[in-house]
């Protein structure tokens, strides 16, 4: 994306789009990372194609996942978060922290996936001399700089959710090498600039700046909340639903909620919930799409479960049996039989089930979060791929008896480019004011409930 970016002006430019998922491989799933890179490094060579007085590079990503270098080159391939390995890492770190001191030093709920449960299953760390992030391995590659950005950081379990600052004394209890851990930098600072040889394939030598590299923390910078006891929901592949604080609630309560303390621009606390986005829906997509050997067109398909008649049954939708690539259709019919009820007949209804059970378990994380924190939420701002459902904005306004305000689409996008330009400053200010930005320029739409 091109970001500009001014008093008064907030556009972006989508430069290039290109698949990623994950590639099973002989030991597991992986993510193709030199074929990630490939596309990165041509993405920003057309960019400065278009718009040769680009200033910066902001690189975010999803998060926990990393990779390992030796002698500055890359060991393996990134594992992907959804290979089984980690359930082995599970069992070890609990074994030596118990989960109600993780969460305590951590603040973060548990997901099998999160990094000190992978690191604690992967062979190679013991022989690596550092772990990247995704978005600062990719930093790395470009720049030759090795750090850690401090959002992406307090995901893996190994930041101490107080200070912000790795918790050594954790790692060296979990076996956790300390040199793997690198400086950790905040969102704002100057990397560096390109390494020559990247700059001659790009065109231009152009500076890389920090910015929320955890893709959820960018997004939150560009929420433009509805008021200060609004909830937020930046929903994709994931829907991560939360509100944002300035301290860290780490209580039994919480640690039973599931919910988790991540830390976010300026210091910020993004206390969250994740629950399963559309990934459901996607991959119940990407199976009938292989059934029948054609594209599925989703606008209709939305629009023939919106049409659906009478109620549907709801399922978990964080059930486990559903977190792993495969036959969706199948997996999540099975759930709604096992809960003895019938699974629905036809594309059309299932999908619907699918919108209202990712719906049902937003509203329910958003009603766990205001009670957790004492605040009475008036508001759901929903930015992320998700917005342009209108179907589950409507279905979680209702679900939730919230106001839902839906977009922007790109929130991460306008988060990173937002903290870029702040660096530059070619605009100044406080988080709320760059959200007034974003509120000006890219006002959302608006979802009543329904009774």
């Amino acid at each position: 994306m091109i970001g500009r970016v001014g008093p008064d002006t907030l556009e972006l430019e989508p430069v290039r789009r290109f698949a990623n998922g994950p590639v099973r491989r002989a030991d597991g799933l992986h993510w193709d990372f030199d074929a990630l890179v490939h596309e990165i490094v041509d993405g920003l060579a057309e960019a400065v194609r278009r718009e040769p007085g680009i200033q910066s590079i902001g690189i975010d990503s999803w998060a926990v996942d990393y990779g390992l270098l030796r002698g500055g080159e890359l060991i393996a391939e990134p594992f992907h978060y959804r290979d089984d390995r980690t359930a082995r890492g599970v069992d070890a770190v609990h074994q030596a922290v118990p989960f109600a001191e993780l969460h305590a030093r951590n603040g973060l709920q548990f997901l099998p996936f999160n990094t000190l449960y992978q690191l604690c299953a992967d062979p190679l760390a013991a022989d690596a001399d550092v772990m990247l992030l995704i978005p600062d391995l990719v930093a790395h590659l470009l720049t030759g700089r090795v750090a850690a950005e401090r959002t992406n950081a307090s995901t893996t379990g190994l930041l101490d959710v107080r200070t912000g600052d790795w918790d050594l004394a954790l790692a060296e209890r979990l076996g956790v090498p300390i040199r793997l851990l690198p400086a950790l930098v905040d969102p704002g600072a100057v990397l560096g600039g390109l390494r020559p040889e990247v700059a001659e394939r790009i065109g231009a030598d152009l500076r890389v700046v920090a910015v929320g590299s955890h893709d959820t923390a960018s997004a939150v910078v560009a929420v433009p909340l509805a008021s200060p006891h609004a909830a937020y929901i930046s929903c994709g592949t994931w829907g991560l639903v939360g509100l944002e604080l300035t301290e860290p609630v780490v209580t039994d309560a919480a640690r039973a909620a599931n919910v988790t303390n991540e830390r976010g621009v300026d210091g910020r606390i993004r206390f969250l919930r994740n629950v399963a986005g559309l990934w459901l829906l996607s991959e119940s997509v990407r199976q009938w799409e292989a059934d029948d050997s054609a594209p599925i067109d989703l606008p209709q398909l939305l629009a023939e479960a919106a049409a659906v008649p009478g109620d549907v049954p709801l399922f978990d939708a964080d059930d486990p049996s559903l977190s792993a690539p495969g036959d969706m259709p199948a997996r999540i019919a099975a759930v709604i039989r096992a809960s003895g009820r019938d699974a629905p007949v036809g594309r059309a209804a299932l999908t619907r089930s699918i919108i209202e059970s990712i719906a049902q378990a937003f509203a329910t994380a958003v009603h766990t979060i205001g009670a957790l924190t004492g605040t009475a939420i008036d508001a759901i701002n929903l930015v992320g791929g998700g917005s342009l459902n209108a179907l589950l904005c409507q279905a979680t306004a209702d679900r939730s008896v919230l106001p839902v305000l839906a977009g922007p689409v790109e929130a991460t996008a306008l988060g990173n480019v937002l903290v870029q330009a702040r660096a530059a400053g070619l605009v100044t200010g406080s988080l709320e004011q760059l959200r007034a930005l974003v509120a000006r320029t890219s006002p959302p739409v608006r979802y009543e409930p329904r009774a």
